[in-house]
């Protein structure tokens, strides 16, 4: 299960890949519910694109550099809208709390508005 794959930690080492299967890993802030995962990033950025082409993933626990403190799990990235995104954000903020708050605060005033959800599923 996802949840426990990742474990209670504040990072995640997500793995996207180009189009040339070259894997490109970074540190994301995550939730989990059940057995999904979630976590956000700006819609422009080289990950969100990446994602758009191929929603396939690798997950490990991290630390704050990336740098992987557990096994990978192979995953599909899913795009929220709506409600659902709304409910992905409300499960971050309820994890990162006053951190979540300075992040959005901070992104505002930067003019950071335009940020998209993902939903993760494990896959086999």
């Amino acid at each position: 299960m996802l949840a426990s794959a990742l474990g209670r930690g504040n990072y995640a080492r997500l793995t996207t890949f180009r189009k040339s299967g070259q894997p490109v890993a970074t540190a994301v802030w995550f939730a989990t519910s059940g057995d999904k995962g979630y976590f956000f990033t700006g819609r422009q950025t080289g990950k969100a694109k990446r994602l758009r082409a191929n929603p396939a993933v690798q997950l490990a626990p991290a630390n704050a550099r990336g740098k992987a403190l557990g096994p990978e799990v192979s995953a599909r990235a899913r795009p929220l809208e709506g409600a659902e995104a709304e409910a992905a954000r409300r499960l971050l903020a309820r994890k990162y709390g006053l951190q979540w708050t300075l992040l959005r605060w901070f992104a505002r005033l930067r003019g950071w508005r335009d940020d998209v959800f993902f939903e993760l599923t494990e896959t086999t």
